[in-house]
């Protein structure tokens, strides 16, 4: 797929996700067969009032390439600026959040919000596009609730002022994460723009990926929390769309030396001290289908070093193997 001057290798991409698709996550999922992520969401205020740590939500490194920064705010200026600012870490193409539903975002007018104004989400767009010569993407939800199902208005508004693609969630912003999926209006999306169509929505395995593709015929798909604790699901995409072959599921090694390489690439990048806190909710999901995944999970929360995750790597292997841990 081509977004712009972009062509995308593979299958799937890395959804954007606040707190958890950080720099060492993605690098992981390029890793293991991501064609593209995006970086978590910055906030164009923040750019503004010259804040450094949402300058640092920035920051690219060339094993998470290709990736798109992503943006969100609610003034076409500001918008505009942040993504000019944007382009000294060299991204690929620039996002637009139209998408998020958490109250301090939608609560502000941001995101998922912004699709209650189709005429603003086209002043964004235009904004943002002009400002730069990178292709500009936006990622939105079905609608803003179910009496207000409105992406394809808001899509061909987008695509009319300048966007090189369309990400959809197939869910409201008041729907959150919940079921179901509206994968009707994926399609209808995608049968209403020539521009390329990616679709976003319970995708965790090769089978939901085909699904999505097959029913919405969009373009290219997005994985979000079904890539958490599970990096590995790109690469199964990958074989089963591109050949049929089903790859076996990771090992109990495999997924003790990713879960150990991913939390020291955390702490590589944010000191030990910050990274093991959010080392705990990362190994969480590592944890799923575990035996014994409710007293590990107690193991992993009270993680502070290293050692200690090491520690519970042990642990996983005793438990998996019904050792007793004493």
């Amino acid at each position: 797929m081509r977004i712009g001057n972009l062509t995308l290798s593979g299958y799937a991409a890395l959804a954007p996700m606040a707190g958890v698709a950080d720099r060492a996550f993605r690098e992981l999922c390029m890793d293991f067969g991501a064609g593209y992520c995006v970086s978590e969401m910055v906030s164009a205020k923040g750019i503004a009032y010259h804040s450094q740590k949402s300058a640092a939500l920035m920051e690219i490194s060339d094993a998470e390439r290709p990736c798109a920064v992503q943006i969100f705010g609610t003034e076409p200026d500001t918008m505009a600026d942040a993504a000019r600012f944007a382009l000294r870490y060299r991204p690929e193409v620039i996002d637009i959040n139209m998408g998020c539903p958490a109250p301090k975002i939608a609560g502000g007018g941001s995101g998922a919000a912004l699709m209650r104004d189709p005429a603003l989400c086209g002043r964004i767009v235009q904004a943002v596009s002009r400002a730069v010569e990178l292709p500009v993407t936006v990622k939105i939800r079905t609608g803003y609730d179910s009496d207000h199902l409105n992406a394809v208005e808001v899509a061909r508004i987008a695509e009319q002022n300048g966007a090189a693609a369309v990400t959809i969630h197939g869910r409201t912003k008041e729907q959150f994460y919940a079921p179901p999926v509206d994968y009707e209006m994926i399609r209808a999306v995608k049968k209403a723009l020539t521009i390329p169509v990616i679709g976003n929505g319970d995708v965790v395995d090769a089978a939901s990926a085909q699904f999505l593709y097959e029913f919405t015929g969009c373009d290219y798909i997005m994985v979000g929390r079904g890539a958490l604790g599970n990096p590995w699901v790109f690469r199964e995409i990958n074989a089963f769309l591109s050949s049929g072959r089903q790859t076996p599921p990771p090992s109990l090694d495999e997924k003790c030396r990713v879960l150990l390489r991913h939390i020291k690439a955390v702490v590589a990048y944010k000191g030990e001290d910050v990274g093991m806190r959010e080392a705990r909710k990362h190994t969480a999901y590592y944890l799923k289908g575990f035996k014994n995944a409710a007293k590990l999970r107690n193991l992993a929360f009270s993680m502070t070093t290293l050692a200690d995750l090491e520690a519970l790597i042990a642990a996983i292997r005793d438990y998996q193997s019904d050792r007793r841990i004493t």
